[in-house]
């Protein structure tokens, strides 16, 4: 696969005819840009692909193989926000690369990418210059002909493309200078969807709520589209190895499985059940990598924070091998999960749900009398968790019992983010409540973690000859800042449980 390029641009359209025969208006003295030099016409052939249902492109994602140009071969354009987006290209071939098909898998699953669009363009290129020659931008005007079986449609559009590290405050200063000659920003996001539009064949539009706005069966499935949707968008991230993207597709795995247990007298347990099962195993089977990588910076960070004189022994060579040891494979795992056909059943099995969702009788009730039940039952459910954890002696009981109130902690937190579109900022505050609990006992869980790691690297080194001492130094600290959150639970717990808030709910 070629390299990912961030692609940030913004493209325009003549308002009037007249306007178009005056043509681009010269951009020297606008903002930073110097002089404009031209770059001569390239012509360009680009081929669409999307399944038939145009699963693509109802996303704003587009797969194009094109010829012509420097940059000739196969381009998939991830979405990122308005105006940008991600371009990662592959070498021309007859069929998808693998690499970008593996992309777009959550979406096309096992559909057919086939030939939707051809646009055929002619491109007049300029470069936008600063004082100093240095590229600002690469200011194209296309000639733009598509076809798409027996309709064609033509029109001009001007493209106006950021070079790497240009400020965008340049393309503001290009869009101030160009309405005053007659352009505007397009209404189309790209060439494709106005191909789309314009030759009448639009993707189809989003399936509508299968339950009656307002009701409880409406606030729920809402909820569960989100998760859906993001486990769908983030697939493409955690391929790709983005910053947090498998930390936001475990999220929705958990969200989702939450909302199920929560409003289990909402959708029927019979269906929701095996649903949640497999989440359950998406989850663990992305978080592999992700845990140790998180278990690694604690240890490495405190051991960096040590002095140097409780420093004994190769402990940072050690630490490095038994972390490089534990990740070998996760990462390959993680993927493997997404290129199995049981991600994709699951993913289908979700979009089913959503269709044909299956309703309980009381989804039908206004979701103000049942959702706030359900928030509070599962409030509930975390205090008797608290209580019994803060009843128990210090030791490896108290630890589990703390372990299975964080996740009580989280289900209450998802429940009542859940019921916030409905109950507004009492939901809101009692969910931000839950979250300082949660925060906390999730770092007594990775003090518990840590210690049991600590107590293994302790041993090897032992093993080898190796002085331990630093590794109990580490143990000990662990030991400490998992008294100090004991400690500390108690006070954060009383503001959760304030009775206030349960109030606020009609608790």
């Amino acid at each position: 696969m070629a390299d990912t390029k961030r692609e940030i641009e913004r493209k325009f359209e003549f308002t009037t005819d007249k306007a178009a025969r005056r043509g681009i208006p010269d951009l020297t003295g606008t903002d930073a840009i110097a002089s404009v030099a031209d770059q001569g016409t390239v012509d360009l052939d680009a081929v669409y692909y999307d399944t038939p249902d145009q699963r693509l492109a109802a996303d704003g994602l587009t797969l194009r193989r094109r010829t012509g140009g420097a940059d000739a071969g196969w381009h998939l354009k991830l979405p990122v926000a308005p105006g940008v987006r991600d371009e990662i290209g592959a070498p021309l071939a007859d069929t998808v690369p693998r690499a970008l098909a593996a992309l777009v898998r959550s979406r096309v699953r096992d559909a057919a990418l086939e030939p939707q669009v051809r646009l055929v363009s002619s491109r007049r290129v300029s470069h936008l210059l600063d004082a100093e020659g240095m590229l600002l931008a690469e200011l194209s005007t296309d000639a733009v002909r598509a076809e798409r079986d027996e309709a064609a449609v033509s029109w001009t559009e001007v493209e106006v493309e950021l070079a790497d590290g240009a400020d965008p405050a340049l393309l503001d200063a290009v869009e101030k200078r160009f309405r005053k000659a007659g352009l505007k920003v397009c209404d189309a996001p790209s060439k494709l969807a106005r191909a789309l539009a314009e030759t009448g064949t639009e993707p189809p539009a989003r399936p509508r709520p299968a339950a009656e706005e307002g009701t409880a069966g409406a606030l729920v499935l809402s909820y569960l589209r989100e998760q859906r949707d993001t486990l769908v968008a983030q697939d493409p991230a955690v391929r790709r190895n983005l910053p947090d993207s498998v930390h936001q597709m475990r999220v929705a795995c958990r969200r989702a499985r939450s909302a199920f247990k929560t409003y289990r007298k909402i959708l029927d347990r019979a269906v929701t059940d095996p649903l949640g099962e497999e989440l359950r195993w998406l989850a663990a089977e992305l978080g592999l990598d992700r845990d140790q990588e998180v278990l690694y910076d604690r240890i490495q960070t405190h051991l960096t924070e040590l002095p140097r004189a409780l420093v004994v022994g190769p402990v940072r060579g050690r630490l490095r091998t038994w972390n490089n040891a534990r990740r070998a494979g996760t990462r390959r795992r993680a993927v493997a999960a997404l290129d199995a056909k049981r991600y994709t059943a699951l993913l289908d099995a979700l979009d089913a749900l959503l269709a044909e969702p299956p309703l309980l009788p009381r989804a039908a009730e206004p979701a103000a009398r049942p959702v706030p039940k359900a928030v509070l039952k599962d409030h509930e459910r975390l205090a008797k968790r608290v209580a019994g954890a803060l009843d128990l002696d210090p030791g490896v009981e108290r630890d589990l019992a703390l372990h299975e109130a964080r996740k009580a902690a989280k289900r209450a937190r998802y429940a009542a983010e859940a019921a916030v579109p409905e109950l507004g900022k009492p939901a809101k505050h009692l969910a931000k409540a839950v979250k300082s609990v949660q925060s906390l006992l999730g770092d007594h869980q990775d003090s518990v973690v840590a210690r049991e790691a600590l107590r293994g690297l302790g041993a090897q080194a032992a093993g080898a000859g190796e002085s331990a001492f630093t590794w109990g130094v580490l143990y000990a600290r662990e030991e400490a800042l998992a008294a100090r959150d004991e400690q500390e639970l108690v006070d954060v717990w009383a503001q959760a449980a304030d009775p206030a808030l349960r109030a606020e709910l009609g608790g």
